[in-house]
């Protein structure tokens, strides 16, 4: 697929008096995964956030399916096709998984939303098991694939992600980065920011790297994830930044 699902153009926005982001320029293909990677403060989160309709920018334009959707209401944003799945999970602790799920449907008709149901706890064989359970109850990985589900719910043409594998174990990273790649194969187009860098250039098909706001390096992820000057000058020398 070469389609441009996604178009950011010099995208600006501002926190207050702060420009959080600035002159952002990027393109998502369709069945593409795209990475956003940098340090603490960079402006991944906040770009994810506009592109989501949860801030305005001063500047610049997102389009989204050939729609310049800029200024949109969150809610617009998702009935358009694209769903965020947010750092720190923001389930609904007194909801039960179910419940949860069915609220990620909201904008289905009944009937689809039953399918869609079904489809997602074949997905996330964990949360069938705990489709009664109150969400605050849940592991940190279980939340997390939880919020995965609830976002995939909505039936989006594209899904961004910020920061999926944030505090979770070892053992429940590789479970994150497992569901992402399952998300490809079933035709899933991701822009996905992520603290563990090395892993998520490891799966991904192209990647941003931000810092300042802006985009300092961008290309193929294979490419990138081989260059130790890209972790040493931007990424702290390591391959984990938030």
């Amino acid at each position: 697929m070469v389609d441009e699902i996604l178009n950011v153009e010099n995208l600006n926005t501002r926190y207050g008096s702060i420009r959080a982001i600035r002159r952002v320029g990027l393109t998502v293909k369709a069945g593409e995964i795209v990475c956003l990677i940098g340090p603490n403060g960079a402006g991944k989160t906040t770009l994810l956030a506009t592109v989501a309709g949860l801030l305005n920018p001063v500047l610049g334009r997102v389009v989204f399916n050939a729609k310049d959707i800029t200024g949109w209401s969150p809610d617009r944003v998702l009935r358009s096709g694209l769903s965020l799945v947010p750092e720190h999970r923001r389930i609904f602790g007194n909801f039960t998984v179910r419940e949860n799920l069915l609220v990620g449907g909201v904008t289905q008709s009944p009937e689809h939303r039953e399918n869609l149901l079904d489809e997602m706890l074949t997905l996330f064989p964990v949360l069938k098991e705990k489709l009664s359970t109150p969400a605050g109850y849940l592991s940190g990985g279980e939340a997390q694939q939880l919020a995965i589900g609830r976002a995939l719910m909505s039936n989006p043409n594209m899904l961004l992600m910020d920061e999926p594998s944030l505090g979770l174990a070892p053992v429940l990273v590789d479970v994150v980065f497992d569901l992402i790649l399952k998300l490809r194969d079933t035709g899933r187009t991701l822009l996905v920011v992520e603290q563990n860098a090395q892993r998520i250039l490891d799966v991904a098909d192209r990647a941003y790297v931000m810092r300042s706001g802006k985009i300092v390096v961008e290309g193929a992820a294979s490419e990138l994830a081989g260059r130790e000057d890209l972790f040493d000058t931007y990424l702290g020398g390591s391959g984990v930044a938030a």
